[in-house]
């Protein structure tokens, strides 16, 4: 299994609009960070992990041509305002052939909402093609993939993070209940968010995230979903079986 972190950044991306700091100003490429985002190759199978706003220059940047399946953790515009450009999976196909869209019912609600020119039965040549899997707590499959959904709380909304064999992927926590702890035991790989140095509301900040890989014991754990508060790529100090994650970088598992 191979791991392409698509995107790093948190909602505002790095560099921030109008902002000039250091982290914004760096000339370092890993401090150039898309929205958050990972592909995971599997067997030849590609699934993607969420959809936001930078999808199609993720999808250009890496050439990925085919796609088995999109998982979802939330309905939050970082993580689904992409998914109109998924429609290039679908006319890739003769005949076109529907994205399958994997998430809880509160996301795919929100997806319903947001594309509702995909699903008002009026559809024209050209419009994006969905179809709609809704996950709960048990585990399911993607394009022939098992997956187990964890859940965890991005303060009171609860958030799907995904365990793949021996590789999960959690973003926007602030909380893990131990029921969902207990998922995430005996890891070779785990991808975990940490927004900042200073504590935040919603979600880890750098010592909370070390707490939870510590708690943890992964093989190896890559930070993500950062934003420029975290600080520069180069002055980050961690721990040697954690490292910060940067678009392009690719994992293997």
């Amino acid at each position: 299994m191979e791991l392409v972190f698509l995107g790093t950044g948190t909602s505002q991306g790095i560099p921030v609009i109008g902002c000039g700091c250091e982290v914004c100003t760096s000339t370092d490429p890993r401090d150039k960070r898309t929205r958050s985002s990972v592909l995971v190759r599997n067997n030849g199978v590609n699934l993607l992990i969420d959809a936001g706003p930078d999808l199609r220059q993720q999808m250009l940047r890496e050439q990925v041509s085919e796609l088995g399946g999109v998982l979802l953790t939330h309905e939050h515009m970082d993580h689904i305002s992409g998914m109109d450009d998924l429609r290039a999976f679908s006319f890739a196909h003769e005949p076109p052939r529907a994205v399958q869209v994997f998430g809880d019912a509160r996301t795919l609600h929100a997806v319903q909402r947001v594309y509702a020119y995909a699903f008002n039965g009026h559809g024209y040549p050209g419009i994006p093609q969905f179809q709609l899997n809704t996950i709960a707590d048990q585990p399911f499959v993607a394009a022939g993939v098992p997956v187990m959904p964890v859940e965890v709380m991005h303060q009171q909304l609860p958030v799907k993070g995904f365990r793949i064999g021996a590789f999960a992927y959690i973003t926007d926590a602030k909380t893990v209940a131990p029921e969902e702890k207990a998922k995430l035991r005996g890891l070779n790989v785990l991808v975990v968010n940490a927004l900042r140095k200073k504590p935040h509301y919603s979600h880890f900040n750098l010592e909370e995230a070390l707490t939870l890989v510590a708690e943890l014991a992964p093989g190896r754990a890559f930070l993500t979903h950062i934003s420029h508060l975290m600080g520069r790529h180069a002055d980050v100090v961690l721990p040697a079986n954690v490292q910060l994650a940067h678009d392009g970088l690719k994992v293997a598992v």
